[in-house]
């Protein structure tokens, strides 16, 4: 009872939010000035202790759904400190608001348009990673920069959908941007003074640039209108009947069927509120989805996870880059299956299928030898 009270709340303040703001919405205004001021907003940098828990963590979640896989007995030392493992860059550096700041679905403020783009969904993106320059778990702190890169509009006057890239640029933190004060310290000086520091020295007009990085993300969401519980059940029922055939044989697949546990777990891990992998009746009245939403960022994680258990049976390559795109939903307590094949030198491809064996995320990566690299 309490569940649907909430929910019904939830969707009250969506409404609201809709009607008073439509007549003023900013689809009027001209999309190129949107675009330009999501571009020049000033993101507050992200510092985080790079300690080995949150990546245990991670390793302990995922352990019961991974082929050949045991928890970590103990949580591990920083000395000697481990290289921050690929993915797990995505439990760190996730922003750290107050409730009230957040919007009515649980997400961030700081990368959507605003109204009436008020739905948000994770389209995929990019992860390069710098083996010369890792991130190590030595306890050490470190910083994210996230910049808006750029924002593009698709599909017709009132059913768009505008895709905002967002940059984020992941470095050891250095005593000029902290002046090698305490924590305290450092948490007293301003949103603009740390922005201005980070940004001067992580920021590249070249997004392909590492500069002083060591992993380089761009995450693509695409924002959405507000629309009624019948369009959205519309919507998602036409999604579902569309079925894309994966177009290569895999080398490799491993299978398993999400809950609600593993989806709550990877959300606290990365601080993800989004109420569609934590609210069924939410995803249903609200979203028109049957169930839970499995994390695209999360189908990342065990296609690419997948991927290095392979490597380390062929040789030494390690992932330098990999490109995916999220293209179906997949739901909790569905069958969910993670594919990937080889397809030349250093070239992979990996794919997600749902229940009925169609793709729902597709990627593709390019690996190096480990042999080449000199950390």
């Amino acid at each position: 009872m309490a569940t649907a009270t909430a929910t019904r709340c939830l969707r009250a303040q969506w409404l609201r939010r809709g009607l008073v703001q439509a007549p003023r919405a900013r689809w009027q205004t001209n999309f190129a000035g949107l675009e330009k001021e999501m571009i020049e907003r000033k993101i507050q940098p992200i510092f985080d202790d790079l300690s080995p828990q949150s990546s245990c963590r991670l390793d302990t979640s995922l352990a019961d759904y991974l082929p050949e896989t045991t928890p970590p007995p103990v949580l591990p030392t920083t000395k000697p400190a481990a290289v921050l493992p690929i993915p797990h860059h995505l439990v760190y550096f996730e922003p750290t608001k107050p409730s009230s700041q957040m919007l009515a679905d649980g997400t961030n403020p700081d990368q959507s348009p605003g109204a009436p783009y008020d739905r948000r969904m994770w389209a995929g993106g990019r992860v390069q990673y710098s083996h010369s320059n890792p991130l190590t778990l030595d306890a050490g702190r470190g910083v994210c920069a996230e910049f808006i890169r750029n924002m593009t509009v698709k599909g017709n006057e009132g059913e768009e959908k505008l895709y905002v890239s967002i940059e984020r640029r992941l470095a050891k933190a250095t005593n000029d941007e902290l002046e090698g004060l305490s924590h305290a310290q450092v948490d007293a000086l301003s949103k603009e003074t740390l922005e201005h520091r980070v940004r001067q020295r992580l920021w590249r007009d070249d997004e392909g640039d590492f500069g002083p990085c060591s992993v380089l993300e761009t995450r693509n969401i695409v924002f959405m209108r507000n629309r009624s519980k019948e369009a959205a059940a519309a919507e998602s029922a036409r999604t579902a009947g569309k079925k894309i055939e994966p177009k290569h044989v895999a080398d490799w697949k491993h299978s398993i069927v999400p809950d609600a546990k593993l989806l709550f777990r990877f959300s606290a891990l990365t601080f993800n509120a989004h109420a569609i992998h934590l609210d069924p009746e939410y995803c249903r009245e609200v979203e028109g989805h049957r169930n839970l939403l499995f994390h695209g960022p999360l189908s990342y994680v065990f296609m690419v996870t997948l991927l290095q258990q392979q490597l380390k049976k062929q040789g030494n390559e390690v992932v330098k880059q990999v490109e995916y795109r999220n293209i179906a939903p997949l739901y909790c307590h569905e069958p969910v299956t993670f594919c990937g094949t080889k397809t030349g030198p250093n070239k992979y491809e990996i794919w997600t299928q749902n229940a009925e064996g169609g793709m729902a995320v597709k990627g593709s990566v390019i690996t190096e030898q480990a042999s080449s690299l000199s950390p």
